[in-house]
């Protein structure tokens, strides 16, 4: 039997004993025979850029080069590489690994394998070993060398400061320029030196191995990483090109993704000749074609891509390997072609389980050596992954490293979909014999369809602010997930074909949102791996929620600080005094708020084992930033206490000018304006707020003995002062923010917004008049209670129809009388009405708060309640005639047809869902609502689903907005919970998950997943504040009343 002979010197390159060399198979595998016989050399290239030399029998399978060369560089996880070379028709193909090497490399002494990345995976972090980054940072230079990783100077810049850190070592500006004379990384560096030096500059004292781990960290966001283009055309002919990922496969234009197809949606895969054939699943929301073709230069160009997609499938979403189908007896119909290799989570798992010995490796660039420990104990998974550096922080938030496809870049990074269940495992499988003879096919696993209708967008390059044109999809009762559109223009040198055409009435399904969900092959197992890893402790889960809700919050405050003034600066609207009130007293906090994150996460870093650091301190407390950073923020208040004057302002001169209130009522319709704009005026009173609960936890999950408690105590002096002195002013800023954002809701009404007028409640109640109960929008006021319809306005407005005065009003419970079920009869000084509730308890709500009311008016004389523009009082009796009514009936049918067709801006307040899920929310309730706030990542499950999908989620304004990644600029869909309820899953439901919470409203429901007892806990807090209303009796009273 042949043996695999190695040269004695090629592996110290790469620092490999010879004597070490590990084997890629699983514990208790044996490798396949090695075929005796004649021996062939063959020339393989590293990824550094040498050439070696190996001897296999001349009938040995391509595994067998395969497995020689990862035991020759000592890769453990040598599952993520593969050896491609050209054959006899100068298509670079991939060697496979059953087939015999003879049959595949005609000419081995004139051929040069090349060793290389194959398999991409979408976190870099799943990489555990410091030589297998290492391979792939030399993959990541290689492309960038080649020009196959595109991305804008910036980014190029910084990829290339990480590479000269871990060649070179720390910064020196003589040898960093003699060190890039020498080399080139990327065509045209000469225009690119000096930001390259500038960013090595803020790399002193990173590793080569954390400058790995930033490398990727960068790279992995760009839209072209570990992307190969295979060019075809569509069916009108269009020349586009094709490309395989870990999500599914994705057709780009030039270098632009215009579309993606999750392996999820995929329902099988195959070629005949040139044809490229992606078979959808059947999707009762669309009237696309089921079918998907391609046209490739030829039959063996499309069999290797098919072949590529067959590999990526499996790696990444199979839990084992495929076995093989047995051999038909006479004829066989397409190819026998399957995947051959350890999946990716083998791979995680043998890797976590530790079986195997860590050893030395040297750098062939590098002037530093990085030595792997000998330790031969099991290690944690990521036990390796650096920390983060200073400079890969400030990136993350900063806007120098965007790349041209930043927000499809991001896109990927934590949209993870986990999956359960025994049908994890499933085959690829020709094509069935009922189906059209075929080539080659593949068949995706099956899954069940999300409704992904209700989470669907399509992925653009990152344009400035647009306003948006998505529209509410749903019933009468508000979407249930409110779309925001994200679509894009596309490059003014991209032609289109009508079907890549995104204007195309009748999309195509390359651009369809439905199919552009990003699938990552995370595992569930994986995820709780991932999970048991971090600190336990309660108060790291507070102070990781410290970090999520100020991400949040940082997000907010460049919604006024960039978004708005560049959108003011633009339409020259605003005048300079207002100018120089709102924003120079807003950036100071942007700034000192970043740098807060940023201590913040390398806090976190620390407790959570990211770094050697540890070792040199305590690190397990945050009330020592807490406290520091409080301190700080005093020098600030003198800008908190301008956002009250700010937000007057603004509204003042909305009023006095139509310019300005154009601008701002066209800021409010962009997608990145997710919030009534006034409400972004006052989220740094509401953050106080937020920082005094979660010192009130901390300070009570303490023990006094604790290292950490006096620092907490003491920073929750410090907050508790400053929140006692503006909460006068934050009352008084809430009552005058409501109102103004109610009366862009109301049509009808002069004057709202005047001193001393307070909002209570509004909700949905019935009228009844002599053609029966009508929908009404009733709004209560400290002196007032109006009610309304919703009118056929483009915007969605409701016109006020009558006037109730509070003062001299009775109410009496009136279902006998009338008999209709929760029946209130309203009779004040001039008129009376009559009124029901959905329900006992929403009676109960409007009898305490219009009490209250009524109470609050015989006291005071308050203002004179005569306020509206038209439509005098209704003073008929429900027995007397409705002819008053005729035109609200017609508003009130109208209305309940679909929100689609109407404009996004008003369709989705507060005012729209109390009117669709028929309830109400009071002032009390908004109250809460602003201390409840809450961000972070959750798995979200649809009822009929079996996935999971891994989101950001932040939780406001009675409504979880769902993000991507906590980069994203504006949230993809919308859940409005008012009306919802919250519960744990039943047994019958077959969720077999722990810390999962389900909201259901009607026929809609929705699984959460949170990673932690603490964070669900959490979770089902904030999020019952939303869907249970609180009473008004212990709050509001004539002496907490705050007139501005």
């Amino acid at each position: 039997m042949g043996e695999i002979e190695q040269r004695p010197t090629p592996g110290s390159r790469l620092g490999a004993p010879e004597n070490s060399g590990i084997s890629t198979l699983e514990r208790g595998q044996k490798p396949p025979p090695t075929p005796s016989g004649k021996l062939m050399s063959i020339k393989i290239q590293m990824l550094d850029d040498t050439q070696e030399a190996f001897e296999v029998p001349q009938r040995a399978p391509g595994k067998v080069l395969l497995d020689a060369v990862c035991n020759h560089l000592n890769l453990v996880e040598g599952d993520y590489f593969g050896l491609e070379f050209p054959d006899h028709k100068k298509i670079t193909v991939w060697l496979d690994l059953l087939k015999p090497i003879v049959k595949q490399i005609r000419r081995p002494k004139h051929v040069v394998v090349k060793f290389v990345v194959k398999f991409f995976p979408p976190d870099h972090t799943q990489l555990q070993e410091e030589l297998t980054r290492y391979l792939f940072a030399l993959q990541v230079k290689q492309d960038l060398a080649q020009g196959r990783l595109t991305c804008n100077d910036t980014s190029a810049a910084l990829l290339i400061s990480h590479i000269v850190q871990s060649e070179i070592g720390d910064f020196d500006e003589a040898l960093d320029r003699e060190h890039l004379a020498k080399n080139k990384y990327i065509p045209q560096q000469d225009a690119l030196e000096d930001k390259i030096v500038e960013f090595h500059h803020n790399h002193i004292g990173q590793t080569p191995a954390e400058s790995d781990f930033q490398l990727l960290e960068i790279a992995r966001r760009l839209e072209m990483y570990g992307i190969r283009l295979h060019p075809a055309k569509d069916r009108e002919g269009t020349k586009i090109n094709l490309a395989v990922a870990n999500t599914g496969i994705l057709v780009f234009q030039g270098f632009t993704k215009i579309n993606a197809f999750n392996w999820a949606k995929v329902r099988k895969l195959s070629f005949k000749r040139k044809r490229f054939l992606i078979k959808l699943r059947p999707d009762a929301n669309s009237s696309y074609q089921d079918t998907l073709e391609f046209l490739m230069a030829s039959r063996d160009f499309c069999k290797s891509f098919w072949k590529i997609c067959v590999e990526h499938h499996a790696f990444f979403r199979l839990f084992e390997e495929p076995k093989p189908k047995p051999k038909p007896v006479l004829f066989s119909r397409g190819s026998s072609f399957r995947f051959s290799g350890r999946t990716q989570k083998q791979v995680l798992d043998y890797v976590k389980e530790g079986g195997h010995k860590k050893v030395q490796f040297e750098r062939k660039h590098s002037k530093i050596h990085s030595i792997r420990s000998l330790a031969t104990q099991p290690t944690e998974l990521n036990s390796e992954v650096p920390k983060q550096s200073p400079q890969s922080t400030s990136l993350r938030f900063g806007e120098g490293a965007e790349s041209p496809g930043g927000q499809s870049c991001q896109q990927g990074k934590e949209l993870n979909v986990s999956e359960s269940g025994p049908r994890h495992s499933p085959t690829l499988k020709k094509s069935p014999s009922g189906d059209q003879q075929a080539d080659g096919a593949v068949t995706a696993p099956a899954e069940e369809e999300e409704e992904a209708a209700k989470d669907r967008t399509q992925q653009s390059k990152r344009q400035p602010p647009q306003p948006g044109t998505g529209s509410l999809t749903g019933s009468p009762h508000l979407s249930e997930l409110s779309v925001t559109s994200q679509g894009g223009a596309a490059p003014a040198t991209v032609t289109l074909s009508p079907n890549l055409s995104p204007d195309t009435k009748q999309a195509s399904p390359l651009i369809s949102p439905l199919l552009s969900d990003q699938a990552c092959p995370r595992t569930e197992d994986e995820e709780e791996g991932r999970r048991k890893r971090f600190p336990t402790d309660k108060a790291y889960f507070i102070a990781k929620e410290v970090a999520t809700t100020e991400r949040t919050y940082l997000k907010d405050l460049e919604v006024i600080t960039s978004w708005f003034q560049s959108a003011v600066s633009k339409e020259d609207a605003m005048p300079e005094t207002l100018k120089c009130l709102i924003f120079p007293n807003f950036e100071p906090l942007h700034k000192f708020h970043t740098n807060f994150l940023k201590e913040i996460e390398q806090r976190l870093a620390l407790w959570e084992g990211r770094s050697n650091a540890h070792i040199r301190g305590d690190y397990q407390r945050i009330g020592d930033i807490m406290l520091k950073n409080i301190q700080g923020m005093k020098h600030l208040a003198a800008h908190l206490w301008q956002h009250s004057e700010a937000l007057e302002a603004l509204e003042t001169g909305i009023k006095g000018s139509r310019r300005l209130e154009a601008a701002c009522r066209d800021f409010e319709l962009q997608k990145v304006c997710y919030l009534p704009l006034n409400t972004f005026l006052l989220r740094p009173l509401h953050r106080l707020m937020h920082y005094k609960q979660v010192l009130e936890r901390l300070c009570k999950h303490h023990p006094p003995s604790h290292a950490d408690f006096r620092d907490c105590r003491a920073a929750l002096a410090e907050i508790t002062e400053m929140v006692a002195q503006l909460h006068g002013t934050m009352i008084k800023m809430e009552n005058f923010q409501k109102l103004h954002e109610l009366k862009k809701d109301l049509i009808g009404i002069d004057n709202l917004a005047i001193p001393g007028r307070e909002f209570i409640r509004l909700g949905s109640l019935g009228k009844l008049s002599g053609k029966g109960l009508q929908q009404r929008m009733f709004f209560l006021f400290n002196d007032v209670l109006l009610y309304t319809s919703r009118g056929l306005t483009a915007s969605n407005q409701f016109k006020v129809h009558g006037q109730l005065p509070l003062y001299g009003m009775t109410i009496v419970e009136s279902e006998d009388e009338w008999g209709v079920p929760h029946c209130l009869t309203l009779r004040g000084q001039r008129q009376s009405i009559v009124v029901a509730a959905s329900s006992r308890s929403e009676m109960e709500k409007w009898v305490e708060d219009i009490q209250m009311a009524i109470d609050l008016a015989e006291k005071s004389s308050g203002p004179t309640p005569e306020f509206l523009a038209s439509s005098p009082p209704d003073n008929k009796s429900p027995d007397e005639a409705t002819t008053a009514d005729q035109e609200s009936e017609d508003d009130l049918s109208a209305s309940r047809t679909s929100l689609e067709r109407q404009t996004p801006h008003r369709g989705n307040t507060m005012v729209h869902v109390c009117w669709h899920r028929n309830t109400s929310v009071s002032m009390v309730d908004f109250s809460i609502a602003v201390e409840n706030q809450l961000s972070g990542n959750l798995l979200r499950k649809f009822k009929n689903s079996n996935g999971w999908q891994k989101l950001w989620v932040v939780f406001t304004n009675f409504c979880l907005f769902f993000y991507k990644s906590h980069q994203d600029n504006h949230p993809l869909a919308s859940l409005p919970l008012l009306g919802y309820s919250l519960t744990i899953p039943s047994e019958s439901e077959d969720i077999h998950k722990d810390h999962v919470f389900k909201l259901h409203f009607k026929s809609h429901v929705y699984y959460f997943r949170a990673d932690s007892e603490y964070t669900f806990e959490r979770w089902m807090e904030v999020i019952r504040s939303a869907t249970s209303s609180a009473s008004r009796a212990h709050v509001l009273s004539h002496k907490e009343s705050h007139a501005y």
